[in-house]
């Protein structure tokens, strides 16, 4: 059975292909998933590296968890599984419309 892990403080310049090669020197790997952000498509700095077996997982995790990858002390450990999040409620943001109520102490808006 596969098992995840998880690859923090990775430079922003590291590629799917470079961890691809990194990983696969200590087993095989069955994906590779480099995590970047929505707008901007750049790295986040992390990602998950699936490996063929458990086995393979554990000695990649002692061989490549502290080492410093182009300036950078990497982490690598089991993955946790995804947490359950409530919904996100859609709508609403920012209300900074034109204000068409009650003017309130200073009268009813004039019409120009």
């Amino acid at each position: 059975m596969s098992t995840k892990l998880y690859v923090g403080n990775i430079p922003f310049s590291t590629t799917s292909q470079d961890l691809q090669t990194l990983f696969s020197a200590h087993g095989p790997v069955v994906q590779v998933e480099l995590v970047s952000d929505r707008f901007t498509g750049r790295s986040r700095g992390f990602a998950f590296v699936e490996m063929a077996s458990a086995e393979d997982a554990q000695k990649a995790i002692g061989a490549i968890q502290g080492t410093v990858l182009d300036g950078r002390t990497i982490t690598v450990s089991e993955a946790r599984p995804r947490e359950e999040r409530p919904p996100r409620e859609s709508g609403g943001g920012g209300g900074g419309g034109r204000d068409r109520g009650d003017r309130g102490d200073r009268g009813p808006r004039e019409r120009r």
